[in-house]
């Protein structure tokens, strides 16, 4: 079974353990990294390039703001995915996150359920993708060893 390495972008405290603990139990998410600033969260993301999954950013920060997260997200991989998790949910932030690349976003007080079917959903599609690159090298070493 593969989990989704996940990097949080929080900067309340209260907030970051309760959703750690949560994502634990509702999905297998690992949350690898944490951080409560747009320097911090921009400088993790730019040196593991490529090594997580999910990344979760929290719009408003100890300093900067989760939109400037967004924005240094914009290259990721395909498989790499960026929602906002927000009390500041309006439709003008909707629309601003997703231009700069948000997958989805959710609202702190309301779409809590919505943002964990959403990682259950991504870990699903990581099990698909596995299976399917299993089969993909199980393929590939067949067609090495067939005679010719």
């Amino acid at each position: 079974m593969k989990t989704l390495i996940t990097y949080l972008v929080e900067d309340n405290a209260t907030v970051l353990e309760n959703l750690i603990e949560a994502l634990r139990e509702i999905a297998d998410v690992k949350v690898t990294a944490h951080s409560a600033t747009q320097a911090e969260a921009s400088r993790w993301l730019d040196m593991h390039v490529g090594a997580w999954h999910l990344a979760i950013v929290d719009l408003f920060l100890k300093e900067g703001s989760g939109l400037g997260v967004l924005a240094g997200c914009r290259n990721r991989e395909a498989y790499q995915k960026v929602v906002v998790l927000t009390n500041y949910h309006t439709p003008e932030i909707r629309r601003r996150a997703t231009a700069l690349g948000a997958d989805a976003v959710f609202d702190k007080s309301t779409e809590l359920e919505g943002l964990f079917a959403y990682c259950r959903e991504q870990t699903g599609n990581l099990q698909k993708e596995g299976a399917q690159q299993a089969q993909s090298e199980a393929t590939e070493r067949g067609r090495a060893v067939a005679p010719k």
